[in-house]
């Protein structure tokens, strides 16, 4: 399998940052219907047997880890996010893959939408819940499903996809 290359007159990066922004927009949008609509009252609403909403505030990063650590975590844990969408964004500028550009794109739109949670509620809003028999996955958010999927290409992209 090969990474598609694109001619050097079309802009990927483009393409990455329209993502981002549908990204961001999409999560931000959930994130509030939820937190305005559905989860005023917060509870536990059973979808379906495998799959719950439930309203969770992450004040820590991946699982909750450093989410009893001091307010001013907050604001550490935003600068280090803002540091690294700014690399990825001049990474995103430099690439010549579509795709390597829309995989960068979903982790900037995903980070984006955990750092606007972070500065405006002060944690994140996670409420996706999946379960398997004994098997729970902690919840999380669309934000969180779109930098898995960015480093999942990416990390695909590096080991699996032949350059030419």
């Amino acid at each position: 399998m090969t990474s598609p290359e694109i001619s050097s007159n079309s802009r990927p990066w483009r393409a990455g940052a329209l993502l981002a922004l549908l990204v961001t927009g999409l999560d931000q949008t959930s994130k509030w219907w939820i937190v305005t609509s559905v989860m005023v009252a917060e509870r536990h609403i059973e979808v379906t047997s495998f799959f719950n909403i439930v309203m969770v505030w992450n004040r820590g990063i991946t699982f909750g880890l450093f989410g009893d650590s001091p307010a001013t975590t907050r604001w550490v844990l935003t600068g280090v996010a803002v540091i690294i969408v700014g690399i990825l964004a001049v990474w995103m500028w430099q690439v010549s893959q579509r795709w390597v550009a829309y995989s960068l794109g979903a982790i900037i739109g995903g980070a984006v939408g955990n750092i606007i949670d972070r500065i405006y509620y002060g944690a994140v809003a996670d409420f996706l819940d999946f379960h398997l028999f004994q098997w729970h996955w902690p919840a999380f958010n669309l934000a969180d499903t779109a930098i898995v999927l960015g480093v999942a290409y990416l990390v695909l992209d590096a080991f699996i996809v032949v350059k030419e």
